[in-house]
């Protein structure tokens, strides 16, 4: 957007006062979200949050330095300027888009915070033409390259070797709980039971295009009724397998994937070269739900093997058996 039709002030137009008083807000919004992270995180990851609330006290101080700073060179009365007022200045995510993605994603956005405040005012610094604002704005940046450095104490403080694996085992576990297990239960029951009436249909029709619309029909309805099941099942409140919107997207939208997996052949028009890369399909998917169960299920893979194996053999011929019938 053109500067002179926007509604944001461009940072070469700030004042001195006007740039500090950015600095203050900026120092004390970045303190409000490692406080908040250290709150979403206290239950299950206590150490990681111990250090972000360490993180918030080092905003803390610095805000304070900044507005004795004001206060000693412009008074008491602090300008109202805050990110979203200045073209071009760095964007925070908000932290519901953050606090979904694992602790280690909170960890890498925490980095870039204090990474991105040191680069900014860097460059602000090299544009500036007035001395006494370049000097500003230099300092702000050493006090950014302050964080990093202060962020890694921190860490190497509350976060030693024995916390950070119990953190990445509970890690691990939620992402088994609320993405693995329901995923895995609809690629199973997705590539599983749409195998009777997609094959049953093509060896009793034929026909590619109507075993391929039978075959998206059930993979669509497997996947709605999967995804509402397991959304509905759980709240996750006290079973603790977490979000049940994202638990439901992971199910229903699996279950489709397995059904249209050995549907989408029967797009080819010739029957039998559609029914091999079919069947081809299929046995890709059920060693695929065998290494799932033996990689994050700790399912022996030889009992895995057997159980996905045995049961989809049996499916398959059971559908073959009724359509040639």
């Amino acid at each position: 957007m053109l500067p002179q039709i926007s509604s944001r002030r461009r940072f070469a137009d700030l004042s001195e006062q006007e740039i500090l008083a950015l600095a203050i807000s900026s120092e004390e919004d970045d303190a409000r979200i490692y406080r908040t992270y250290a709150e979403s995180l206290r239950a299950d990851y206590p150490d990681t949050a111990a250090m972000f609330e360490g993180m918030a006290r080092e905003e803390d101080s610095h805000r304070q330095r900044l507005i004795e700073l004001h206060q000693a060179r412009f008074g008491e009365v602090i300008p109202l300027i805050r990110r979203e007022h200045v073209a071009g200045f760095y964007a925070r995510r908000p932290v519901w888009l953050v606090e979904n993605l694992g602790i280690a994603r909170i960890r890498d956005e925490a980095e870039a915070m204090e990474h991105d405040a040191e680069v900014f005012y860097l460059k602000a610094a090299k544009r500036s033409t007035d001395a006494a604002t370049r000097k500003l704005l230099g300092d702000l940046a050493a006090a950014e390259a302050g964080h990093q450095t202060r962020a890694g104490e921190l860490e190497a403080e509350h976060l030693d070797d024995d916390s950070r694996a119990v953190e990445e085992r509970t890690s691990h576990r939620q992402f088994v709980l609320t993405w693995v297990q329901p995923g895995l239960a609809g690629l199973m029951d997705g590539s599983v039971s749409t195998l009777a009436p997609i094959f049953a249909t093509a060896f009793a029709t034929q026909d590619t295009w109507t075993t391929f619309l039978v075959g998206l029909a059930a993979s669509v309805g497997a996947g709605i009724s999967m995804g509402f099941t397991e959304a509905a099942s759980d709240d996750g409140e006290l079973s603790g397998r977490g979000s049940p919107v994202k638990r439901g997207f992971a199910s229903g939208v699996m279950t489709t994937v397995g059904g249209l997996g050995h549907a989408l052949p029967y797009l080819i028009p010739d029957f039998w070269t559609a029914t091999i890369i079919a069947f081809v399909v299929v046995f890709i998917e059920l060693w695929a739900i065998a290494w799932i169960q033996n990689r994050y299920m700790d399912t022996p893979f030889l009992r895995a093997s057997f159980q996905v194996v045995l049961g989809g053999a049996l499916v398959f011929a059971a559908g073959v058996l009724i359509g040639s019938g």
